[in-house]
């Protein structure tokens, strides 16, 4: 077992678990369960998180290397009110449906807005194109990115 600081959703924390376990599990065992797992093989998106900025798949990321990092879950975008804005505009545009993605779509889409503030579809697509959504079709979540900038 080890224990490693971190700054959590602008928090000082200490994260305890083995090495190797995925970040994933470990959000998930203090309680931030907004983080969902699909696939388990970094493949879907469902459990993307930012780490140092970066959108990365939580679910293949080792705890040992989080040691130091700054960690951003969908529980840290409550006070952004660019991430507000967002949330609303995915409700807007029917962009959240059955839930699984969305956590993981927020968070890369959020990328996405700082990287580029008034994408094309082409960067939205590019963006978002770790993240998997069975429900949606996509055009909801690039029309919600859309309009979120536009705000």
């Amino acid at each position: 077992m080890i224990e490693i600081d971190c700054v959590l959703n602008g928090r000082k924390k200490k994260l305890k678990g083995h090495p190797m376990a995925r970040l994933l599990d470990v959000l998930r065992e203090h309680k931030l369960t907004g983080t969902k797992e699909g696939c388990g093989e970094g493949e879907c998106g469902a459990c993307t998180v930012r780490l140092d900025g970066e959108t990365v798949m939580s679910c293949l990321v080792p705890l040992a290397q989080c040691a130091g990092s700054q960690i951003l879950t969908v529980e840290g975008l409550e006070k952004d009110p660019k991430a507000l804005r967002l949330q609303d505009a995915f409700i807007a545009c029917n962009g959240a449906q059955c839930g699984i993605c969305t956590p993981g779509m927020l968070l890369a889409s959020m990328r996405i807005l700082e990287k580029h503030p008034q994408p094309t579809v082409e960067q939205i697509r590019e963006g978002l194109a770790g993240n998997l959504c069975r429900c949606t079709g996509y055009m909801k979540i690039i029309d919600a990115v859309q309009q979120a900038a536009k705000e």
